[in-house]
């Protein structure tokens, strides 16, 4: 079988300056949810290059899996990488052991029988001897866009995993119900010796902090709810907000999120752990906005439509999703698109002329969101363009990536 390339966009945040660094990569990346490769690259910032490539094959025969999602480095040298299927497109949750310095694949980590019924993003707390995975849905169903009969179905997820990091058992499955339905990216406090954190739940728009519990063993409760609106001209009668990213800073105090329907950033202050208090919310987009076909007839919140947002006279297609914060915690970096087959499905415009990058100002003493309007890149004006650019990262370490040991 041929294989299929994309154009995948890929941002680096180097330097004291925060130089950004554009790595197009072509590649057959997990947005397309079809048998993919990995890549790794030799990351020099004004000149990056391939280093190798692990080819799909070598996840299938070795692991039994496909549709590889989120890398953590261990400990140990090696490198863990989520997976969110099998190679027919259903739904398991296993995971991909890499040497650190030959990328060759050595394997699962789970033991054999103990995948989860889907697979999405982990974190792992050592000093707990602890690992929690979560759940998006079995690619064969989420691929062309969501189908809302497809939860009925059983085809999405709703709970969390709770592994042994020594042992790599599987220990307690957390079921969270209906309010829980696809739970993505989970985060646990940056504090090493925090016994608790935070997972966003997209179908619902919900946040649960998960902790451990004086039995030893680990628990979940509902602490943020982002309240449906009621809508005509849409595909549902009520639109959610889908949390589709979350999280911490690297002080532990604020916890952010994008709702990629409702076209917003919120942020809120998670000193008090079990009462998150909204203290920033910024609009950039999404699918509410006052010229488009959608009209709200009703909102808990109360809250006006947003207008489009435009920066540099160019309307900004999508809506907030992916995120990144710098270390200092001031300037929150936002990208918009989610995944091609959910992207065409809801923001048509954006296939067309490709995503952008943001930069948020942050009020890191009372708490606050502002947009700098001085800052923007503009996929879809790049040499392969349109492209869609998903995920950010800094190369000295950032909010969503490092755990200390």
């Amino acid at each position: 079988m041929m294989a299929q390339f994309h154009l995948v966009s890929f941002f680096l945040v180097v330097g004291p300056r925060e130089e950004i660094v554009y790595l197009p990569c072509i590649y057959r990346s997990t947005e397309i949810l079809k048998p993919d490769y990995l890549a790794t690259v030799d990351v020099d910032p004004k000149s990056p290059t391939y280093s190798q490539m692990v080819e799909p094959v070598d996840l299938f025969w070795k692991c039994g899996l496909a549709n590889p999602h989120t890398s953590h480095c261990l400990g140990s040298g090696q490198i863990m990488i989520s997976c969110m299927g099998d190679p027919a497109g259903n739904g398991k949750g296993g995971f991909v052991l890499l040497d650190g310095e030959t990328f060759e694949v050595l394997g699962n980590w789970e033991h054999p029988g103990e995948a989860a019924p889907f697979g999405y993003d982990f974190w792992y707390q050592p000093r707990h001897n602890v690992m929690i995975s979560t759940e998006w849905g079995a690619p064969k169903a989420l691929v062309n866009g969501f189908d809302p009969a497809h939860v009925k179905e059983g085809l999405y997820g709703s709970s969390l995993h709770v592994w042994d990091w020594t042992t790599h058992r599987k220990l307690q499955t957390l079921d969270l119900g209906e309010d829980g339905a696809i739970p993505l990216e989970v985060r646990f406090l940056h504090d090493p010796s925090a016994t608790e954190g935070y997972v966003g739940c997209a179908l619902k728009s919900t946040v649960f902090r998960f902790y451990k519990t004086p039995k030893g063993d680990w628990a979940a409760e509902k602490v943020i709810s982002v309240p449906s609106k009621k809508v005509e001209g849409w595909m549902l009668p009520e639109m959610p907000g889908l949390i589709t990213d979350i999280l911490i800073s690297l002080d532990d105090r604020f916890l952010y999120f994008s709702n990629w329907l409702h076209g917003d950033i919120r942020q809120y202050d998670i000193t008090d752990r079990r009462n998150p208090r909204l203290v920033g919310q910024v609009f950039l987009g999404g699918s509410l906005v006052t010229d488009g076909p959608v009209k709200i007839l009703e909102d808990p919140e109360n809250q006006p439509q947003p207008r489009p947002r435009i920066i540099q006279g160019k309307r900004i297609p999508g809506s907030p999703q992916m995120l990144q914060l710098s270390l200092d915690g001031r300037r929150l970096y936002v990208t918009t698109s989610l995944f091609s087959g959910w992207d065409k499905q809801f923001y048509p415009d954006m296939i067309r002329e490709g995503s952008v990058m943001m930069q948020i100002d942050v009020d890191t003493v009372n708490g606050g969101l502002s947009l700098n309007e001085n800052f923007l890149v503009d996929f879809g004006k790049e040499p392969d363009g349109p492209a869609l650019a998903h995920e950010l990262r800094y190369p000295g370490g950032d909010c969503t990536s490092d755990i200390w040991l």
